[in-house]
């Protein structure tokens, strides 16, 4: 007696399953992406506008306070936020290589304005250049010096664009670029077309034409 072997019976919601799966991460670490690359830039733009450091300078027998903020102190977090937010909106643009290539290019602004941030932390030359300024003394320096909290800040902020980076270059491929939706949207017309031809094929539309005296198998 011959014994039937069993076939495997495919899952097709299984599979369905995955890809929504694999969809629902990618739009996930999309809108993550989205999310840590705007809140950084903003984070260093606003923080590097606030005093970093402070103290004061003497003037004639007394003392005037010095300040300066983070754009005094160092520019370059400021310029790599602007090329972060530049880098997160060409992810969108471009696509395979190029793509890869952006998001490296986020990470890398992310990690340079950090860097910098945590080095101008305990920068002292743009206080003694300010101080300089206000008593006209060239060789004037600053005493009672300190620092704020916004170095650190303006670090955090940079890290959260580093981070947005790291996200781009493991999940971007997975993510639409621009033009995509219109691509997709052109390949429906097709089987309407095909659709409306099989709808004419049916039995009653046959009748209905030799009702009136067509000949249904004569086509335009």
């Amino acid at each position: 007696m011959g014994y039937v072997s069993a076939v495997p019976v495919p899952q097709p919601r299984a599979a369905r399953a995955g890809g929504a799966a694999t969809v629902s991460g990618g739009r996930r670490s999309l809108a993550a992406a989205l999310l840590l690359g705007a809140l950084g830039a903003t984070v260093v733009l606003l923080s590097t506008g606030q005093t970093w450091a402070e103290g004061t300078a003497s003037v004639g027998g007394g003392a005037v306070p010095v300040e300066a903020d983070g754009g005094t102190v160092t520019g370059v977090p400021t310029a790599l936020a602007i090329v972060g937010l530049a880098a997160l909106v060409a992810v969108f643009a471009v696509r395979r290589a190029g793509r890869t290539l952006v998001s490296g290019l986020l990470a890398l602004s992310g990690a340079g304005a950090a860097l910098a941030a945590f080095l101008g932390a305990s920068d002292d030359a743009a206080l003694d250049t300010e101080a300089a300024r206000i008593t006209g003394d060239s060789a004037a320096s600053v005493a009672h010096l300190t620092h704020t909290p916004w170095p650190y800040v303006t670090a955090a902020g940079a890290l959260l664009i580093l981070a947005a980076g790291l996200l781009a270059l493991r999940f971007g491929r997975s993510w639409p670029a621009m033009g995509g939706r219109y691509e997709r949207s052109a390949s429906p017309r097709p089987a309407r077309k095909a659709s409306t031809a099989a709808a004419s094929d049916r039995p009653e539309d046959l009748w209905k034409a030799l009702d009136r005296g067509e000949d249904p198998t004569h086509e335009d």
